[in-house]
Protein backbone atom coordinates (compact mmCIF):
# COMPACT_ATOMS: atom_id res chain seq x y z
CA UNK A 1 0.00 0.00 0.00
CA UNK A 2 1.35 3.42 -0.98
CA UNK A 3 1.42 6.18 1.60
CA UNK A 4 0.59 9.66 0.36
CA UNK A 5 2.82 12.61 1.17
CA UNK A 6 3.29 16.08 -0.26
CA UNK A 7 6.19 17.68 -2.10
CA UNK A 8 6.87 21.40 -1.70
CA UNK A 9 7.35 22.94 -5.13
CA UNK A 10 7.08 26.19 -7.00
CA UNK A 11 9.37 29.25 -6.77
CA UNK A 12 12.85 29.38 -5.33
CA UNK A 13 11.63 28.31 -1.90
CA UNK A 14 8.41 26.75 -3.19
CA UNK A 15 4.81 27.86 -2.80
CA UNK A 16 2.52 24.84 -3.34
CA UNK A 17 2.08 21.38 -1.87
CA UNK A 18 1.83 18.51 -4.34
CA UNK A 19 0.86 14.93 -3.37
CA UNK A 20 3.48 12.23 -3.97
CA UNK A 21 4.18 8.61 -3.03
CA UNK A 22 6.50 7.12 -0.46
CA UNK A 23 10.08 7.39 -1.64
CA UNK A 24 13.70 6.74 -0.78
CA UNK A 25 15.17 8.97 1.92
CA UNK A 26 17.97 10.18 -0.37
CA UNK A 27 15.33 11.34 -2.88
CA UNK A 28 13.68 13.30 -0.09
CA UNK A 29 17.04 14.85 0.86
CA UNK A 30 17.49 16.16 -2.69
CA UNK A 31 13.94 17.52 -2.72
CA UNK A 32 14.68 19.36 0.53
CA UNK A 33 17.75 20.91 -1.08
CA UNK A 34 15.68 21.90 -4.12
CA UNK A 35 13.13 23.53 -1.81
CA UNK A 36 15.98 25.61 -0.33
CA UNK A 37 16.88 26.91 -3.79
CA UNK A 38 20.19 25.02 -4.10
CA UNK A 39 21.79 25.42 -7.54
CA UNK A 40 25.09 23.57 -7.12
CA UNK A 41 26.60 20.84 -4.99
CA UNK A 42 30.41 20.92 -5.03
CA UNK A 43 32.12 17.73 -4.07
CA UNK A 44 34.00 14.46 -4.30
CA UNK A 45 31.54 11.60 -3.72
CA UNK A 46 32.48 8.22 -2.23
CA UNK A 47 30.72 4.86 -2.07
CA UNK A 48 28.81 5.97 1.02
CA UNK A 49 27.22 8.75 -1.07
CA UNK A 50 26.01 6.58 -3.95
CA UNK A 51 22.31 6.59 -3.05
CA UNK A 52 22.49 10.35 -2.60
CA UNK A 53 24.32 10.62 -5.93
CA UNK A 54 21.68 8.54 -7.72
CA UNK A 55 18.95 10.78 -6.31
CA UNK A 56 20.91 13.87 -7.34
CA UNK A 57 21.17 12.54 -10.90
CA UNK A 58 17.36 12.72 -11.11
CA UNK A 59 17.23 16.37 -10.08
CA UNK A 60 16.50 18.85 -12.80
CA UNK A 61 17.40 21.81 -10.59
CA UNK A 62 20.73 21.02 -8.91
CA UNK A 63 24.02 20.66 -10.76
CA UNK A 64 26.86 18.54 -9.36
CA UNK A 65 30.24 20.28 -9.63
CA UNK A 66 32.77 17.46 -9.34
CA UNK A 67 36.09 18.72 -8.00
CA UNK A 68 39.50 17.08 -7.66
CA UNK A 69 39.81 17.71 -3.93
CA UNK A 70 37.25 18.15 -1.15
CA UNK A 71 38.99 21.31 0.03
CA UNK A 72 38.30 22.96 -3.33
CA UNK A 73 34.66 21.91 -3.07
CA UNK A 74 34.39 23.49 0.37
CA UNK A 75 36.09 26.73 -0.64
CA UNK A 76 33.79 27.00 -3.67
CA UNK A 77 30.68 26.36 -1.56
CA UNK A 78 31.77 28.93 1.03
CA UNK A 79 32.44 31.57 -1.63
CA UNK A 80 29.08 30.86 -3.27
CA UNK A 81 27.53 31.55 0.14
CA UNK A 82 29.56 34.73 0.58
CA UNK A 83 28.45 36.12 -2.78
CA UNK A 84 24.79 35.10 -2.70
CA UNK A 85 23.83 35.02 0.98
CA UNK A 86 22.42 31.52 0.38
CA UNK A 87 24.20 28.51 1.85
CA UNK A 88 26.59 26.88 -0.60
CA UNK A 89 26.55 23.08 -0.45
CA UNK A 90 29.48 20.67 -0.61
CA UNK A 91 29.64 16.88 -0.47
CA UNK A 92 32.21 14.35 0.72
CA UNK A 93 32.34 10.78 1.89
CA UNK A 94 33.21 9.58 5.38
CA UNK A 95 36.67 9.46 6.98
CA UNK A 96 39.33 11.12 4.81
CA UNK A 97 36.73 12.83 2.63
CA UNK A 98 35.19 14.46 5.68
CA UNK A 99 38.53 15.42 7.20
CA UNK A 100 39.47 17.13 3.93
CA UNK A 101 36.48 19.45 4.43
CA UNK A 102 37.64 20.65 7.83
CA UNK A 103 39.79 23.53 6.55
CA UNK A 104 37.00 24.78 4.29
CA UNK A 105 34.51 24.45 7.13
CA UNK A 106 36.69 26.57 9.39
CA UNK A 107 37.17 29.03 6.49
CA UNK A 108 33.40 29.47 6.17
CA UNK A 109 32.74 29.58 9.90
CA UNK A 110 35.38 32.19 10.74
CA UNK A 111 34.64 34.16 7.57
CA UNK A 112 30.85 34.23 8.19
CA UNK A 113 30.05 32.48 4.90
CA UNK A 114 26.87 30.33 4.85
CA UNK A 115 27.73 26.76 3.86
CA UNK A 116 26.30 23.26 4.32
CA UNK A 117 28.68 20.28 4.38
CA UNK A 118 27.10 16.87 3.65
CA UNK A 119 29.13 13.76 4.45
CA UNK A 120 28.38 10.07 4.10
CA UNK A 121 28.82 7.33 6.67
CA UNK A 122 28.75 3.54 6.93
CA UNK A 123 25.44 1.98 7.97
CA UNK A 124 24.70 2.90 11.57
CA UNK A 125 22.00 0.31 12.26
CA UNK A 126 23.46 -2.85 10.72
CA UNK A 127 27.16 -2.06 10.24
CA UNK A 128 29.52 -5.06 10.18
CA UNK A 129 32.68 -3.25 9.00
CA UNK A 130 34.21 -2.47 12.37
CA UNK A 131 36.04 0.86 12.41
CA UNK A 132 37.30 0.96 8.82
CA UNK A 133 37.48 4.67 7.84
CA UNK A 134 35.14 5.53 10.69
CA UNK A 135 35.77 8.55 12.88
CA UNK A 136 33.26 10.64 14.78
CA UNK A 137 32.72 13.22 12.03
CA UNK A 138 29.79 14.89 13.80
CA UNK A 139 31.88 15.54 16.90
CA UNK A 140 34.88 16.59 14.76
CA UNK A 141 32.75 19.25 13.05
CA UNK A 142 31.46 20.67 16.34
CA UNK A 143 34.11 23.36 16.94
CA UNK A 144 33.96 24.68 13.36
CA UNK A 145 30.22 24.76 12.70
CA UNK A 146 27.04 26.34 14.01
CA UNK A 147 25.20 23.02 13.76
CA UNK A 148 26.28 19.41 13.16
CA UNK A 149 24.01 16.36 13.20
CA UNK A 150 23.89 12.74 12.13
CA UNK A 151 20.59 11.92 10.42
CA UNK A 152 19.34 8.72 12.07
CA UNK A 153 16.12 8.24 10.09
CA UNK A 154 14.55 9.34 6.85
CA UNK A 155 11.74 10.95 8.83
CA UNK A 156 14.21 13.45 10.31
CA UNK A 157 15.64 14.70 7.00
CA UNK A 158 13.23 17.62 6.35
CA UNK A 159 13.61 19.20 9.79
CA UNK A 160 17.41 18.76 9.86
CA UNK A 161 17.85 20.27 6.38
CA UNK A 162 15.55 23.23 7.10
CA UNK A 163 17.24 23.90 10.44
CA UNK A 164 20.70 23.62 8.88
CA UNK A 165 19.90 26.20 6.19
CA UNK A 166 18.21 28.53 8.65
CA UNK A 167 21.22 28.52 10.97
CA UNK A 168 23.78 28.76 8.15
CA UNK A 169 22.13 31.82 6.64
CA UNK A 170 20.97 33.82 9.65
CA UNK A 171 23.32 36.36 11.21
CA UNK A 172 26.10 35.69 11.94
CA UNK A 173 26.29 33.26 8.93
CA UNK A 174 28.57 30.23 9.01
CA UNK A 175 29.09 26.53 8.38
CA UNK A 176 26.73 23.67 9.21
CA UNK A 177 27.11 19.92 8.72
CA UNK A 178 24.82 16.93 8.14
CA UNK A 179 25.92 13.28 8.06
CA UNK A 180 23.80 10.87 6.00
CA UNK A 181 24.58 7.18 6.69
CA UNK A 182 24.17 4.64 3.89
CA UNK A 183 21.34 2.70 5.50
CA UNK A 184 19.38 5.83 6.32
CA UNK A 185 19.75 7.06 2.73
CA UNK A 186 18.12 3.80 1.53
CA UNK A 187 15.13 3.94 3.86
CA UNK A 188 11.70 4.82 2.56
CA UNK A 189 9.70 7.70 3.94
CA UNK A 190 6.50 9.57 3.25
CA UNK A 191 7.73 12.89 4.63
CA UNK A 192 7.91 16.13 2.61
CA UNK A 193 10.29 19.09 2.74
CA UNK A 194 9.67 21.68 5.44
CA UNK A 195 8.98 25.04 3.77
CA UNK A 196 10.96 28.05 4.89
CA UNK A 197 9.11 30.48 7.12
CA UNK A 198 9.10 34.20 6.42
CA UNK A 199 11.42 35.98 8.85
CA UNK A 200 12.56 39.53 9.42
CA UNK A 201 15.48 40.59 11.55
CA UNK A 202 14.66 42.76 14.57
CA UNK A 203 15.49 46.46 14.32
CA UNK A 204 17.35 48.69 16.74
CA UNK A 205 15.45 50.18 19.68
CA UNK A 206 14.69 53.92 19.52
CA UNK A 207 16.54 54.75 22.75
CA UNK A 208 19.72 53.20 21.33
CA UNK A 209 19.43 55.43 18.26
CA UNK A 210 18.95 58.48 20.47
CA UNK A 211 22.02 57.58 22.56
CA UNK A 212 24.15 57.20 19.42
CA UNK A 213 22.90 60.52 18.03
CA UNK A 214 23.76 62.26 21.29
CA UNK A 215 27.31 60.86 21.30
CA UNK A 216 27.87 61.90 17.69
CA UNK A 217 26.62 65.40 18.42
CA UNK A 218 29.01 65.66 21.38
CA UNK A 219 32.02 64.51 19.35
CA UNK A 220 34.41 66.76 17.42
CA UNK A 221 36.34 64.24 15.29
CA UNK A 222 34.08 61.23 14.54
CA UNK A 223 35.24 58.49 12.15
CA UNK A 224 33.24 55.64 10.60
CA UNK A 225 34.81 52.17 10.63
CA UNK A 226 33.30 49.58 8.25
CA UNK A 227 33.87 45.91 9.12
CA UNK A 228 33.05 42.48 7.73
CA UNK A 229 29.49 42.38 9.05
CA UNK A 230 28.59 45.44 6.98
CA UNK A 231 29.35 43.65 3.72
CA UNK A 232 25.70 43.29 2.69
CA UNK A 233 24.00 44.92 -0.31
CA UNK A 234 21.43 46.97 1.58
CA UNK A 235 23.94 47.97 4.26
CA UNK A 236 26.31 49.21 1.57
CA UNK A 237 23.60 51.48 0.14
CA UNK A 238 22.68 52.84 3.57
CA UNK A 239 26.33 53.51 4.46
CA UNK A 240 26.96 55.38 1.22
CA UNK A 241 23.91 57.56 1.89
CA UNK A 242 25.10 58.15 5.47
CA UNK A 243 28.61 59.19 4.39
CA UNK A 244 27.32 61.47 1.64
CA UNK A 245 24.90 63.25 3.98
CA UNK A 246 27.00 63.45 7.15
CA UNK A 247 30.42 63.98 5.55
CA UNK A 248 32.11 61.70 8.11
CA UNK A 249 35.39 60.10 6.87
CA UNK A 250 35.59 56.31 6.85
CA UNK A 251 38.10 53.47 7.23
CA UNK A 252 37.52 49.82 6.28
CA UNK A 253 38.84 46.52 7.55
CA UNK A 254 40.15 43.99 5.03
CA UNK A 255 36.85 42.10 4.88
CA UNK A 256 34.95 45.39 4.68
CA UNK A 257 36.71 46.39 1.46
CA UNK A 258 34.42 47.75 -1.21
CA UNK A 259 31.33 48.14 0.97
CA UNK A 260 31.64 51.83 0.01
CA UNK A 261 33.55 52.88 -3.12
CA UNK A 262 37.14 53.40 -2.00
CA UNK A 263 37.72 56.17 -4.53
CA UNK A 264 35.37 58.26 -2.39
CA UNK A 265 37.16 61.45 -1.21
CA UNK A 266 36.33 60.64 2.43
CA UNK A 267 38.05 57.23 2.33
CA UNK A 268 40.98 57.09 4.78
CA UNK A 269 42.35 53.66 3.95
CA UNK A 270 42.14 49.99 4.73
CA UNK A 271 43.38 48.53 8.01
CA UNK A 272 45.70 46.07 6.30
CA UNK A 273 48.82 46.65 8.41
CA UNK A 274 48.63 46.15 12.15
CA UNK A 275 50.06 49.47 13.31
CA UNK A 276 51.29 52.95 12.38
CA UNK A 277 49.65 53.10 8.95
CA UNK A 278 47.57 56.06 7.77
CA UNK A 279 44.11 54.65 8.67
CA UNK A 280 45.31 53.72 12.17
CA UNK A 281 46.60 57.27 12.64
CA UNK A 282 43.13 58.56 11.76
CA UNK A 283 41.45 56.15 14.19
CA UNK A 284 43.86 57.14 16.95
CA UNK A 285 43.06 60.83 16.55
CA UNK A 286 39.29 60.35 16.41
CA UNK A 287 37.35 61.11 19.56
CA UNK A 288 34.48 58.82 18.48
CA UNK A 289 34.44 55.72 16.27
CA UNK A 290 31.17 54.61 14.72
CA UNK A 291 32.06 50.92 14.39
CA UNK A 292 29.70 49.24 11.90
CA UNK A 293 29.83 45.47 11.35
CA UNK A 294 32.72 44.79 13.74
CA UNK A 295 33.88 41.15 13.67
CA UNK A 296 36.40 39.85 16.19
CA UNK A 297 37.88 37.38 13.67
CA UNK A 298 39.78 40.26 12.04
CA UNK A 299 42.86 41.83 13.57
CA UNK A 300 41.65 44.75 15.72
CA UNK A 301 41.98 48.03 13.80
CA UNK A 302 42.12 49.92 17.11
CA UNK A 303 42.41 49.29 20.85
CA UNK A 304 40.35 51.04 23.50
CA UNK A 305 41.73 52.40 26.75
CA UNK A 306 39.72 53.93 29.59
CA UNK A 307 39.09 57.65 29.21
CA UNK A 308 39.96 57.79 25.52
CA UNK A 309 37.71 57.89 22.46
CA UNK A 310 34.12 56.70 22.62
CA UNK A 311 32.86 53.83 20.45
CA UNK A 312 29.37 53.12 19.08
CA UNK A 313 28.93 49.44 18.19
CA UNK A 314 26.47 48.90 15.30
CA UNK A 315 25.85 45.24 14.55
CA UNK A 316 23.42 42.34 14.38
CA UNK A 317 24.70 41.07 17.73
CA UNK A 318 25.96 42.61 20.94
CA UNK A 319 29.65 43.37 21.33
CA UNK A 320 32.03 40.79 22.74
CA UNK A 321 33.53 42.77 25.60
CA UNK A 322 37.23 42.38 26.37
CA UNK A 323 39.97 44.58 27.88
CA UNK A 324 40.48 46.52 24.64
CA UNK A 325 36.91 46.66 23.29
CA UNK A 326 34.07 47.95 25.49
CA UNK A 327 31.83 50.29 23.47
CA UNK A 328 29.94 53.00 25.34
CA UNK A 329 26.85 52.57 23.15
CA UNK A 330 25.41 49.73 21.08
CA UNK A 331 22.86 49.70 18.28
CA UNK A 332 21.77 46.07 17.98
CA UNK A 333 19.56 44.93 15.11
CA UNK A 334 19.54 44.87 11.33
CA UNK A 335 22.60 46.94 10.38
CA UNK A 336 21.12 48.55 7.28
CA UNK A 337 18.08 49.70 9.24
CA UNK A 338 20.30 50.96 12.10
CA UNK A 339 22.37 53.08 9.72
CA UNK A 340 19.23 54.38 8.02
CA UNK A 341 17.65 55.36 11.36
CA UNK A 342 20.84 57.06 12.47
CA UNK A 343 21.05 59.01 9.22
CA UNK A 344 17.43 60.11 9.53
CA UNK A 345 17.87 61.27 13.13
CA UNK A 346 21.19 63.08 12.71
CA UNK A 347 22.20 66.24 10.89
CA UNK A 348 25.82 67.18 10.09
CA UNK A 349 27.32 69.15 12.96
CA UNK A 350 29.03 72.47 12.28
CA UNK A 351 31.59 71.87 15.04
CA UNK A 352 32.88 68.61 13.54
CA UNK A 353 36.52 69.09 12.59
CA UNK A 354 37.86 66.85 9.81
CA UNK A 355 40.92 68.91 8.91
CA UNK A 356 43.44 66.37 10.18
CA UNK A 357 41.59 63.53 8.45
CA UNK A 358 41.72 65.38 5.13
CA UNK A 359 45.50 65.57 5.52
CA UNK A 360 45.64 61.84 6.27
CA UNK A 361 43.54 61.03 3.22
CA UNK A 362 45.70 63.16 0.93
CA UNK A 363 48.90 61.63 2.31
CA UNK A 364 47.48 58.12 1.88
CA UNK A 365 46.55 58.74 -1.77
CA UNK A 366 49.97 60.22 -2.50
CA UNK A 367 51.74 57.32 -0.85
CA UNK A 368 49.74 54.52 -2.51
CA UNK A 369 50.32 56.08 -5.93
CA UNK A 370 54.11 55.85 -5.57
CA UNK A 371 56.01 53.33 -7.69
CA UNK A 372 52.98 52.77 -9.93
CA UNK A 373 55.17 53.69 -12.90
CA UNK A 374 58.22 51.70 -11.75
CA UNK A 375 58.95 49.27 -14.59
CA UNK A 376 61.61 47.17 -12.87
CA UNK A 377 61.45 43.41 -13.30
CA UNK A 378 60.64 41.21 -11.42
CA UNK A 379 57.57 43.34 -10.79
CA UNK A 380 57.12 45.35 -7.60
CA UNK A 381 53.85 44.73 -5.70
CA UNK A 382 52.79 48.38 -6.03
CA UNK A 383 53.12 48.23 -9.81
CA UNK A 384 51.32 44.88 -9.91
CA UNK A 385 48.37 46.25 -7.92
CA UNK A 386 48.18 49.29 -10.19
CA UNK A 387 48.12 47.21 -13.36
CA UNK A 388 45.44 44.88 -12.02
CA UNK A 389 43.29 47.85 -11.05
CA UNK A 390 43.66 49.25 -14.60
CA UNK A 391 42.64 45.94 -16.16
CA UNK A 392 39.68 45.14 -13.91
CA UNK A 393 36.37 46.99 -14.43
CA UNK A 394 34.50 48.45 -11.45
CA UNK A 395 32.56 45.24 -10.91
CA UNK A 396 35.46 42.91 -11.76
CA UNK A 397 36.28 40.40 -9.03
CA UNK A 398 39.74 39.56 -7.72
CA UNK A 399 40.09 36.49 -5.47
CA UNK A 400 43.22 36.59 -3.35
CA UNK A 401 44.98 33.60 -1.91
CA UNK A 402 46.90 34.15 1.32
CA UNK A 403 50.35 35.74 1.23
CA UNK A 404 52.18 39.03 1.60
CA UNK A 405 50.60 40.29 -1.64
CA UNK A 406 47.22 40.19 0.15
CA UNK A 407 48.40 43.11 2.30
CA UNK A 408 49.54 45.06 -0.77
CA UNK A 409 46.16 44.54 -2.46
CA UNK A 410 44.15 45.30 0.67
CA UNK A 411 46.09 48.50 1.23
CA UNK A 412 46.69 49.77 -2.33
CA UNK A 413 43.81 48.42 -4.44
CA UNK A 414 40.76 50.72 -4.38
CA UNK A 415 37.70 48.47 -4.39
CA UNK A 416 34.76 50.06 -6.20
CA UNK A 417 31.92 47.66 -5.32
CA UNK A 418 31.03 45.22 -2.51
CA UNK A 419 32.49 41.72 -2.76
CA UNK A 420 34.84 42.55 -5.61
CA UNK A 421 37.94 41.84 -3.48
CA UNK A 422 37.57 38.32 -2.09
CA UNK A 423 40.19 37.89 0.58
CA UNK A 424 40.26 35.83 3.75
CA UNK A 425 41.25 37.80 6.83
CA UNK A 426 39.69 35.28 9.22
CA UNK A 427 41.18 31.79 8.83
CA UNK A 428 43.68 33.20 6.28
CA UNK A 429 44.06 29.81 4.61
CA UNK A 430 46.36 29.19 1.68
CA UNK A 431 44.81 27.35 -1.24
CA UNK A 432 41.49 29.22 -1.37
CA UNK A 433 42.30 31.77 -4.09
CA UNK A 434 41.62 29.79 -7.24
CA UNK A 435 38.57 27.88 -5.86
CA UNK A 436 37.06 31.19 -4.72
CA UNK A 437 37.58 32.65 -8.19
CA UNK A 438 35.96 29.58 -9.76
CA UNK A 439 32.87 29.99 -7.59
CA UNK A 440 32.76 33.72 -8.31
CA UNK A 441 32.75 33.01 -12.05
CA UNK A 442 29.86 30.56 -11.64
CA UNK A 443 27.86 33.16 -9.72
CA UNK A 444 28.84 36.07 -12.02
CA UNK A 445 29.58 34.59 -15.46
CA UNK A 446 29.34 38.04 -17.08
CA UNK A 447 32.11 39.62 -14.98
CA UNK A 448 35.88 39.53 -15.23
CA UNK A 449 37.29 37.27 -12.50
CA UNK A 450 40.97 37.11 -11.61
CA UNK A 451 42.59 34.74 -9.11
CA UNK A 452 45.77 36.19 -7.58
CA UNK A 453 47.81 33.41 -5.99
CA UNK A 454 51.26 33.00 -4.58
CA UNK A 455 53.16 30.04 -5.96
CA UNK A 456 52.81 28.28 -2.59
CA UNK A 457 49.06 28.75 -2.29
CA UNK A 458 48.39 27.95 -5.94
CA UNK A 459 50.04 24.54 -5.69
CA UNK A 460 47.84 23.55 -2.74
CA UNK A 461 44.77 23.16 -4.97
CA UNK A 462 46.28 23.46 -8.46
CA UNK A 463 44.80 20.10 -9.52
CA UNK A 464 41.44 21.84 -9.85
CA UNK A 465 42.66 23.64 -12.95
CA UNK A 466 41.16 20.56 -14.58
CA UNK A 467 37.80 21.39 -12.96
CA UNK A 468 37.93 24.97 -14.22
CA UNK A 469 38.74 23.77 -17.75
CA UNK A 470 36.02 21.10 -17.64
CA UNK A 471 33.45 23.68 -16.55
CA UNK A 472 34.48 26.02 -19.38
CA UNK A 473 35.08 28.93 -17.01
CA UNK A 474 36.46 32.19 -18.34
CA UNK A 475 39.04 32.53 -15.61
CA UNK A 476 42.50 34.07 -15.33
CA UNK A 477 44.93 32.81 -12.66
CA UNK A 478 47.88 35.08 -11.92
CA UNK A 479 50.68 33.24 -10.09
CA UNK A 480 53.08 35.50 -8.19
CA UNK A 481 56.32 33.55 -8.39
CA UNK A 482 59.05 34.04 -5.80
CA UNK A 483 59.84 30.33 -5.20
CA UNK A 484 59.16 30.70 -1.48
CA UNK A 485 56.55 30.96 1.23
CA UNK A 486 57.07 34.69 0.96
CA UNK A 487 55.05 36.06 3.89
CA UNK A 488 56.68 33.75 6.44
CA UNK A 489 60.08 34.44 4.90
CA UNK A 490 59.44 38.18 5.35
CA UNK A 491 58.49 37.63 9.00
CA UNK A 492 61.62 35.51 9.42
CA UNK A 493 63.73 38.38 8.09
CA UNK A 494 61.97 40.91 10.32
CA UNK A 495 62.85 38.86 13.39
CA UNK A 496 66.50 38.76 12.37
CA UNK A 497 66.52 35.01 11.78
CA UNK A 498 68.51 33.29 9.07
CA UNK A 499 66.89 32.50 5.71
CA UNK A 500 66.00 28.86 6.28
CA UNK A 501 63.33 26.32 5.39
CA UNK A 502 60.98 28.43 3.27
CA UNK A 503 62.22 28.22 -0.34
CA UNK A 504 61.40 25.62 -3.00
CA UNK A 505 61.45 24.96 -6.74
CA UNK A 506 58.37 25.39 -8.88
CA UNK A 507 57.23 23.40 -11.90
CA UNK A 508 57.14 24.99 -15.33
CA UNK A 509 53.77 26.69 -14.82
CA UNK A 510 53.21 27.19 -18.55
CA UNK A 511 53.55 23.50 -19.36
CA UNK A 512 51.69 22.63 -16.17
CA UNK A 513 48.70 24.72 -17.27
CA UNK A 514 48.80 23.26 -20.77
CA UNK A 515 48.75 19.73 -19.38
CA UNK A 516 45.27 20.48 -17.99
CA UNK A 517 44.06 22.06 -21.22
CA UNK A 518 44.50 25.65 -19.99
CA UNK A 519 46.56 28.35 -21.67
CA UNK A 520 49.86 29.15 -19.97
CA UNK A 521 52.06 32.22 -20.32
CA UNK A 522 55.23 33.43 -18.62
CA UNK A 523 55.90 37.16 -18.19
CA UNK A 524 59.51 38.14 -18.99
CA UNK A 525 59.24 41.94 -18.75
CA UNK A 526 57.02 44.36 -16.82
CA UNK A 527 55.64 45.81 -20.06
CA UNK A 528 54.13 42.40 -20.94
CA UNK A 529 51.86 42.17 -17.87
CA UNK A 530 48.93 44.38 -18.82
CA UNK A 531 48.72 43.16 -22.46
CA UNK A 532 48.88 39.56 -21.21
CA UNK A 533 45.97 40.10 -18.82
CA UNK A 534 43.87 41.91 -21.42
CA UNK A 535 44.55 39.21 -24.00
CA UNK A 536 43.63 36.43 -21.57
CA UNK A 537 40.29 38.02 -20.70
CA UNK A 538 39.56 38.72 -24.37
CA UNK A 539 40.26 35.12 -25.43
CA UNK A 540 38.15 33.47 -22.72
CA UNK A 541 38.80 30.06 -21.22
CA UNK A 542 41.25 29.30 -18.41
CA UNK A 543 44.57 31.15 -18.49
CA UNK A 544 47.52 30.78 -16.12
CA UNK A 545 50.06 33.62 -16.05
CA UNK A 546 53.42 33.07 -14.35
CA UNK A 547 54.69 36.42 -13.01
CA UNK A 548 58.01 36.82 -11.15
CA UNK A 549 57.64 39.32 -8.29
CA UNK A 550 60.10 41.38 -6.26
CA UNK A 551 59.22 41.54 -2.55
CA UNK A 552 62.38 43.40 -1.56
CA UNK A 553 60.36 46.43 -0.43
CA UNK A 554 58.23 44.46 2.03
CA UNK A 555 60.33 45.72 4.91
CA UNK A 556 59.45 49.28 3.84
CA UNK A 557 55.78 48.62 3.25
CA UNK A 558 54.90 51.67 5.36
CA UNK A 559 57.68 54.17 5.03
CA UNK A 560 59.24 53.61 1.62
CA UNK A 561 59.69 57.11 0.23
CA UNK A 562 56.98 58.73 2.36
CA UNK A 563 57.34 62.51 2.13
CA UNK A 564 58.50 64.17 5.33
CA UNK A 565 55.17 65.91 5.96
CA UNK A 566 53.25 62.65 5.59
CA UNK A 567 55.73 60.82 7.79
CA UNK A 568 55.13 63.37 10.54
CA UNK A 569 51.42 62.52 10.42
CA UNK A 570 52.30 58.95 11.27
CA UNK A 571 54.91 59.74 13.88
CA UNK A 572 52.93 62.36 15.84
CA UNK A 573 52.01 60.78 19.19
CA UNK A 574 48.38 59.69 19.18
CA UNK A 575 45.94 58.74 21.90
CA UNK A 576 46.57 55.01 21.38
CA UNK A 577 48.23 52.62 18.97
CA UNK A 578 46.91 49.36 17.55
CA UNK A 579 49.68 46.80 17.32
Amino acid sequence: MWAVCYRWSGGERGNTLQPMKEQKASDLFIQCLEAEGVEYIFGVPGEENLDFLESLAQSGKIRLILTRHEQTAGFMAATYGRLTGKAGVCLATLGPGATNLVTAGAYAQLGAMPMLMITGQKPVKTSKQGQFQIIDVVDMMGPITKYTRQIVSGEAIPSHVRNAFRLAEEERPGAVHLELPEDVARETTDRAPVPASATRRPVVEAKAVARAVALLKESRRPVLLIGAGANRKMTARMLRAFIDKQGIPFVTTQMGKGVVDETHPLFLGNAAVSEKDFPHRALECADLILNVGHDVVEKPPFFMNSGERKVIHVNFLSAEIDPVYFPQAEMIGDIANSVWQLNEALEPQTHWDFGFFRKVGAALREHTCRRLDDDRFPVLPQRLVGVVREVMPEDGIIALDNGIYKIWFARNYPARCPNTVLLDNALASMGAGMPSAMAAKLVHPDRRVLAVCGDGGFMMNSQDLETAVRLGLGLVVLILNDSAYGMIRWKQEQLGFRDFGLTFKNPDFVRYAESYGATGRRIDAEAELRPALEEAFAQGGVHVIDLPVDYSLNANILFDEIPAESARLLETPGESSAT
